[in-house]
């Protein structure tokens, strides 16, 4: 049984399917999928290459100092410096810094 979509199946010049085109809303949603969880490549490369935590990582790739985080959280500097140099956050800490950084809580763990 067929059934009715809005996708269209554009062939190449040897008959075989080459492209699809879905409604922009569709498109729309695949790409809001794909960049909640996102990582700039720089993220990643200060993660690997200078062995920062996440947090740390996010915080230098956006420009914000530790004093601004702390105040963002409501909590001295040093506190959150333990915070930025722990390995495995609690899932509390990441949703906490996640906000005040502006990301999601999944980008903070991997």
């Amino acid at each position: 049984m067929n059934k009715p979509t809005n996708v269209q199946i554009i062939n190449g010049p040897d008959g075989r399917p080459a492209f699809a085109v879905i409604p922009y809303e569709a498109y729309l949603r695949s790409r809001k999928d794909e960049e909640e969880g996102a990582m700039p490549h720089e993220v990643v490369g200060m993660i690997v290459l200078n062995g920062w935590s996440p947090i740390r990582a996010w915080r230098e790739h956006l420009g914000v100092t530790q004093q601004e985080m702390a105040e963002r959280l409501g909590i001295s500097q040093p506190a959150f410096a333990q915070q930025e140099s722990s390995a495995r956050p609690r899932k509390a800490t990441r949703e906490r810094v996640a906000a005040a950084l502006g990301i999601f809580p999944e980008q903070l763990w991997f």
